[in-house]
C-alpha cells in the first residue's frame, strides 16, 4: 500500500464517502419526511397489498421441506462446513437465482418472497442464509441487475442462477469503512486491466466462482469489476474463523498481476462506491430478514421452556420477572417483521425511495435480535450457555441459544456497523439543511456564498420551523380509525416534530462541529427508528384486524415499550456524558490509566494489530474450495 493511500485526511476521505452518496431524491421517502416532522403516514398507509405468486410459494413450500429434512444444522456447527450436497440441493431448488430475473434463468422473487426464504433457510442454519444473502445482495446478481450491461448479464446470471456462487470483495486489512484509503489497484494494459492487491473478509470469498471486486483505476477512481475466481494469479490465502457463523466460507484473497478485461467493468470507471452504496439499499434488507429468523426461533424457545419448566411452584414465565423478558422478545419480534415485509413490499411496487428505511430497519433489527437472544440466554439459564450437543449427550432437547447469540452478534457489524449505520443513517436525516445551509457552516466556502445560501436558508426555515409547532398529533381525536392505537400514532407525529426541532437546534448550537457530535447524532437515528418501527406494526396491525385481531395486542405492547425507549432518548439529548466520555478516552489513550491494566496476564506478542500486506505473488498455498456441480 502506497504512502498516500495510508495518509488520506478526514477531509478527503469524506468528500469521495459524498461522491458516492446517492444525493437525489426522485421519489417519496417516510423516512426522510420522518426526520424533517413530517408524519407522512399515507406514505405507508393503507399496508400495500401482497402480489399473488404462485411460483414463489412453491418455491418456498420446496425449500421448507429441503431445510427440514436435508440440512443438519447441527453437523454444519460441529464441522464448521456446509456439505457438498447442500450446496448442490440449494442450486437444484434454485435458491441461488432467487433474486436473478426468469430470462437468466433465476427465480424473479420479489424483495419480500427472497426475504421470507432467508428467514426461512436461516432458522435452519444462519451461515446458510449468509452464504445465500451474501451471494445475491451484494454478489454479482444485484450489481448486475441494477447496473450490468446486457453483454454482462446474459454471460455471467445464467451460470449464478444454476448454482455457481459469488462474492463482493471491498474490504482491505487496513480499510473498513474508509474507502478511499483502498489499496487494491487496476492499472489500464492492452484489453483491461491488471489487478493487485488483497482482500479481507471476502464473505463466500472461498466457493466463489464470481467475484466483484473493488479497485482504484489511476485518475478515474474505485471501479467495480466482475471478476472470474479461479483466474490466474488470484490466491484464497486462507479461511477465516469466527465467533459464530462457523460454516461461513470467508476469505482473504490476494490478487497477483491479474488479468480482467474491458468488458467486466461494471456501470462504468469511478463508479464503484456508487454501484455499492446503490447496491446495499435493498440488500440491506437480507439482514434484517436473519434477525427475524433469530427471533422467531427465540420465541418458540422462550415460550415451550417457560411454560414447562416450574420453579418456585409456578411455571417461569408466570414470574414477572421472565414474564417481561418473554414480551420483549414477543413484540420486539412482531416489529422487526413488520418492519421489513413494509421495506420489502414497498421497493417492491416501486413506489418509495427506501434509502432510509432500509438502513432503519437493519439497524434496529440487528441491535433488538441480539437483545432477543441475549433475553433468551438468560430465560433459559445454564441450559442457554451450553452447547446443544452437551444438553443432547445427557438426554435434553438440543436447543442452539447460545448459538444463537454467537450467530446474531455479527450483524451488528455487517453491511455497515451501527456506528457507520447512524453516521449514514444521520446525513441523510439532515440532507433538507445541508441543501439549504450547509455553505453557511462549510469553513471553505467564500463569504459570497455565504451570503446566498444564508437567503436560501432564511427562505427554507421561515416556511418550515412553523409546521413543527402544531399537528395532527395534538388533536384528540386523530387517526380514530385505527382505534386503540391511534394514541400511538399521535405520539409518533408528535415525537416526529419533536425530533425535527432537535435536529434543527443541534445544527444551529453546533453548526459544522455537528459531525463530531456522534452521540447525538446516534440518539436522533434511534428515536426516528422507534418511531418508523411504531408506525410500522400500527399500520400491519390495523390492515389485519379482521384476520388477525391479536396482532393489535402485539402493535399495542411494543409501542409503549418503544415509546419508555424513544422518551428516553429524548432526555438523553441534552443529559448525557458524551463530552465527559470523549475526554476519559483521551486521557485512556494517552495512558493516563494504565494502572487499572495491572494485575492480570497480557499474552505478550510482536504481532501488529493490523497486517500489513505486500504486493506480488502468494507465498502461502490456496486454499479455495470448489463444489461439485449439482447432477440435474
Amino acid at each position: 500500500m502506497t504512502t498516500t493511500q495510508r495518509n488520506v485526511s478526514e477531509q478527503q476521505a469524506r468528500q469521495v464517502a459524498e461522491a458516492a452518496r446517492e444525493s437525489e431524491w426522485r421519489k417519496p421517502s417516510f423516512g426522510k419526511e420522518l426526520f424533517l416532522g413530517r408524519f407522512r403516514l399515507d406514505l405507508i398507509d393503507p399496508w400495500p397489498t401482497e402480489q399473488p405468486r404462485p411460483d414463489a410459494d412453491e418455491f418456498l413450500a420446496k425449500l421448507q421441506q429441503f431445510a427440514g429434512t436435508e440440512i443438519d444444522g447441527a453437523r454444519i456447527e460441529r464441522d464448521a462446513r456446509i456439505p457438498d450436497e447442500v450446496f448442490q440441493g440449494l442450486a437444484r431448488l434454485g435458491a441461488f437465482g432467487m433474486k436473478i430475473d426468469k430470462e437468466y434463468g433465476g427465480l424473479g422473487l420479489t424483495n419480500l418472497h427472497y426475504c421470507r426464504a432467508l428467514t426461512l433457510v436461516g432458522s435452519a442454519n444462519a451461515a446458510i442464509g449468509a452464504l445465500l444473502s451474501a451471494h445475491q445482495s451484494i454478489g454479482v446478481p444485484q450489481p448486475l441487475k441494477i447496473f450490468g450491461s446486457p453483454a454482462q448479464k446474459k454471460a455471467f446470471l445464467p451460470r449464478l442462477a444454476a448454482g455457481e456462487v459469488s462474492a463482493f470483495l471491498l474490504t482491505e486489512p487496513d480499510v473498513g469503512s474508509d474507502p478511499a484509503r483502498l489499496g487494491t489497484t487496476a492499472e489500464p494494459v492492452e484489453g483491461g486491466y491488471r489487478l493487485n492487491g488483497v482482500k479481507l473478509w471476502a464473505t463466500n470469498g472461498t466457493v466463489a466462482t464470481l467475484l466483484v471486486v473493488m479497485a482504484r483505476v489511476p485518475g478515474k477512481g474505485i471501479t467495480a469489476f466482475v471478476v472470474e475466481g479461479d483466474a490466474e494469479g488470484i490466491t484464497v490465502e486462507r479461511r477465516n474463523e469466527f465467533l459464530g457463523l462457523r460454516g461461513l466460507e470467508n476469505s482473504v484473497t490476494r490478487f497477483h498481476d491479474v488479468f480482467v478485461p474491458e468488458e467486466n467493468v461494471i456501470g462504468g470507471l469511478g463508479k464503484g462506491l456508487k454501484i455499492a452504496l446503490t447496491t446495499l439499499n435493498t440488500g440491506r434488507l437480507s439482514l434484517p430478514a436473519m434477525c427475524v429468523s433469530a427471533g422467531k426461533r427465540s420465541l418458540a424457545i422462550a415460550r415451550e421452556w417457560s411454560a414447562e419448566r416450574v420453579q418456585w411452584g409456578r411455571p417461569v414465565g408466570q414470574h414477572e420477572a421472565v414474564a417481561k423478558k418473554i414480551a420483549f422478545i414477543a413484540a420486539t419480534t412482531y416489529a422487526m417483521e413488520s418492519m421489513l415485509d413494509l421495506c420489502c413490499m414497498i421497493a417492491d411496487d416501486d413506489r418509495n425511495d427506501i434509502r432510509i428505511e432500509a438502513a432503519l430497519v437493519k439497524l434496529f433489527a440487528s441491535e433488538m435480535a441480539w437483545q432477543v437472544a441475549d433475553e433468551v440466554v438468560q430465560i433459559r439459564g445454564g441450559r442457554g450457555y451450553e452447547k446443544s450437543d452437551s444438553l443432547s449427550a445427557r438426554g435434553e432437547r438440543p436447543t442452539e441459544v447460545e448459538q444463537l447469540l454467537r450467530d446474531l452478534r455479527i450483524n451488528r457489524i455487517f453491511e455497515g456497523s451501527t456506528e457507520i449505520m447512524h453516521l449514514l443513517i444521520a446525513r441523510e436525516a439532515v440532507d433538507a439543511h445541508l441543501s439549504v445551509a450547509g455553505d453557511i457552516i462549510d469553513p471553505s466556502v467564500s463569504l459570497a456564498r455565504k451570503g446566498r445560501a444564508a437567503a436560501r436558508a432564511g427562505g427554507f426555515y421561515a416556511k418550515w420551523l412553523p409546521t413543527l409547532a402544531v399537528g395532527k398529533g395534538q388533536a384528540p381525536s386523530a387517526y380514530g380509525e385505527f382505534g386503540p392505537l391511534a394514541g400511538h400514532l399521535r405520539y409518533v407525529e408528535r415525537a416526529s416534530r419533536k425530533l425535527a426541532r432537535s435536529t434543527f437546534y443541534a445544527m444551529s448550537r453546533w453548526q459544522g462541529k455537528l459531525e463530531r457530535k456522534q452521540g447525538f447524532l446516534g440518539r436522533i437515528v434511534d428515536i426516528g427508528a422507534e418511531l418508523f418501527a411504531m408506525s410500522a406494526v400500527c399500520v400491519r396491525a390495523h390492515a389485519e384486524r379482521e384476520h388477525r385481531p391479536e396482532g393489535r395486542e402485539l402493535a399495542d405492547l411494543f409501542c409503549r415499550q418503544a415509546r419508555l425507549r424513544a422518551d428516553a432518548l429524548f432526555d438523553a439529548l441534552w443529559e448525557n456524558t458524551d463530552a465527559l466520555d470523549v475526554t476519559a478516552a483521551k486521557r485512556v489513550l494517552e495512558g493516563r490509566y494504565t494502572f487499572l491494566e495491572d494485575g492480570v496476564v497480557h499474552p505478550a506478542s510482536d504481532l501488529a494489530w493490523v497486517a500489513a500486506w505486500q504486493p506480488g505473488a502468494a507465498t502461502v498455498e490456496d486454499v479455495r474450495r470448489r463444489i461439485p456441480q449439482a447432477e440435474a
